[in-house]
């Protein structure tokens, strides 16, 4: 339920309050987002965060500059007693830095045949997939933001043998990464032009680490998705093809007719909750 929250609140908030230049907003929708961010304000500044409020009120769109923060709540990363907090992330981030030695090993490594061969396979795969993510994106084909993408992908695969990195999990990073970029650079600044390399290397790091830490909390709520014969995956579009045949009979048998079955075009819609479909 949290994870579905973090999706619908990011796809349902108002176009103009997406990263980037400032918008130009009629005086209704200005005062909704004003309202709507005057709520959210007061959940995060209390001293302990009403997290089941919270979870509420994001179903109806979370406001851009509170969007970070709020996701990082949401996915349980950071704890809701404000006097845990600080402690919490900075050991969180110390923990994902303590990983990067191991990736920056066998990224020199891999392909040598003294290498393991699961960390080899999984660092060739990832490094494959990451140039087709987002390719007619600027931001996402910089070299640094390539390599911070490797580094988490690589980093959560090797804690999570059972599942390992699967095409797929690389798209459900790309939200995370520019949402929490979003933290680091000024306001109405262009996130998907931004160079990554005027951040500080501490920067990165951070951006990195709670990327890794959200995105690990989302994939154990579906890790079925991504195990042997991706059951979750199937359960999910079964469920799609009932709901269809309930609302939209004819359009089902249609479909039946035309020998097309759902998992034919809706996998890649449940593999990458429809990243590939809905523009960033």
């Amino acid at each position: 339920p949290k994870a579905e929250a973090i999706s619908d609140g990011s796809k349902k908030s108002l176009e103009a309050d997406l990263p980037g230049p400032v918008a130009v907003l009629s005086g209704d929708a200005q005062e909704q987002i004003d309202v709507r961010t005057e709520k959210f304000s007061k959940l995060l500044s209390s001293p302990t965060v009403d997290l089941e409020a919270l979870h509420t009120l994001s179903w109806g769109g979370i406001p851009c500059k509170l969007r970070a923060q709020t996701w990082k709540f949401l996915c349980g990363y950071l704890p809701a007693n404000s006097d845990r907090r600080q402690a919490a992330l900075d050991r969180k981030r110390k923990e994902y830095s303590d990983m990067i030695p191991n990736f920056e090993r066998v990224k020199k490594s891999y392909h040598l045949p003294e290498q393991d061969e699961y960390e080899s396979t999984t660092y060739r795969q990832i490094h494959i997939d990451i140039p087709r993510t987002g390719p007619t994106s600027p931001l996402l084909q910089q070299k640094e933001v390539q390599e911070s993408l490797e580094r988490i992908l690589f980093s959560w695969a090797l804690r999570h043998p059972a599942s390992g990195y699967v095409q797929g999990i690389n798209d459900l990073l790309i939200p995370f990464f520019v949402v929490f970029l979003g933290e680091h650079i000024p306001a109405g600044t262009d996130a998907e032009n931004f160079e990554l390399s005027r951040l500080s290397p501490a920067q990165i790091l951070q951006i990195e680490a709670d990327c890794f830490w959200c995105m690990s909390k989302l994939l154990n709520h579906i890790q079925e998705n991504y195990t042997f014969a991706q059951v979750g995956i199937q359960r999910m579009i079964f469920k799609l093809e009932e709901l269809v045949s309930h609302i939209d009979a004819p359009l089902t048998k249609h479909l039946e007719e035309q020998g097309a079955t759902f998992i034919q075009f809706a996998f890649r819609w449940m593999n990458c909750l429809l990243m590939r479909e809905i523009p960033l």
